[in-house]
């Protein structure tokens, strides 16, 4: 059985910086109720004319420029986002046109929200059998920004824009295990389609909260056992980046030591399917990723979606 091997990642994050302090002008909240609830204390958002395309062009610019890949030698590019600047052309057929890659290249965009990415990478995964050509583009690009509605305090704070990218060949000597799952009657995070309504992200914060414990716990337990490991024989746990307590009590529920979660939300926020390929991007240019360590993702978000894979850096 094959797996994916990560070569190389990438990021871009906007050049505006919204700090609590600077929401509390706006809506009744502050700092300190903003990070003793969440672990943020500010997060990016687009200005100007940054918008998606630019910033997952330029983040998978990096890791083909640090991989040594040229545009020409990808066969898939997938982009995971519930946030895309035109719901159509993808953002991923942009990228075509941006980074030059050959017109055969498997493009599109992939919307499994907070959860999209690891869905993301197991599709262009599998699409990397029949492909022409041995690499991947794996984006998570988010502009949650323009979808959020800036009076209403139990959402604003949370969310940032950002994208994140990761290079991936077919490894055929190592395998991989994932584990996928969705709860379509759970409206408990939604974001208002097209109609009268301006679209917007929904959220019943508590039922969330439960929801994303629950899904992450049995999503790291079932991925131990196929291993056959325990949670000390990780190297790095990376969660999407929805909110700091809810790391701190996973890691309490697995008695795992909190520095095997890494996070990156106190100047990210939340930022879907763009978190766990901007934690691994961060955590790969500080140094902390080695050859042959064991990293666990996993996702959950809207839909109501979750995902994990374990896999081997």
């Amino acid at each position: 059985m094959s797996a994916p091997e990560i070569l190389s990642t990438g990021s871009c994050v906007p050049t505006q910086v919204v700090t609590n302090e600077m929401l509390a002008q706006r809506v009744d909240t502050s700092d300190e109720w903003v990070f003793s609830r969440t672990g943020i204390h500010s997060r990016r958002h687009c200005s100007g004319g940054e918008n998606g395309v630019a910033m997952a062009a330029q983040a998978a610019r990096q890791a083909l420029e640090r991989a040594g890949v040229k545009p020409e030698e990808v066969g898939v590019c997938l982009v995971a986002t519930f946030t895309p600047d035109f719901a159509s052309p993808s953002t991923a057929c942009l990228l075509q046109r941006e980074l030059g890659l050959l017109e055969d290249t498997i493009c599109f965009d992939l919307n499994a929200a907070c959860a999209g990415f690891v869905y993301a990478l197991h599709t262009a995964h599998s699409l990397l059998s029949g492909a022409s050509r041995p690499y991947a583009l794996v984006l998570g690009c988010e502009v949650i920004s323009r979808v959020l509605d800036m009076d209403d305090r139990s959402t604003c704070v949370l969310f940032g824009d950002g994208a994140g990218a990761v290079l991936v060949r077919r490894r055929e000597d190592a395998c991989w295990h994932t584990v996928f799952g969705s709860r379509g009657d759970d409206m408990s995070i939604r974001v208002q389609g097209p109609g009268p309504e301006k679209a917007a992200v929904h959220m019943e914060g508590q039922a969330v909260f439960r929801f994303a414990v629950e899904v992450a716990e049995k999503s790291v337990r079932q991925l131990l056992e196929q291993e056959g490991i325990g949670i000390g024989d990780l190297d790095w746990i990376v969660c999407h980046q929805a909110n700091a307590r809810i790391t701190e009590f996973l890691a309490k529920r697995l008695r795992a030591d909190a520095s095997l979660f890494y996070q990156n939300i106190d100047h990210c926020g939340n930022t879907s399917a763009a978190s766990i390929p901007l934690a691994l991007d961060e955590l790969q240019r500080a140094g902390g990723l080695r050859k042959g360590m064991r990293v666990l993702l996993v996702g959950f978000g809207g839909g109501l979606t979750w995902a994990g894979a374990l896999l081997r850096w």
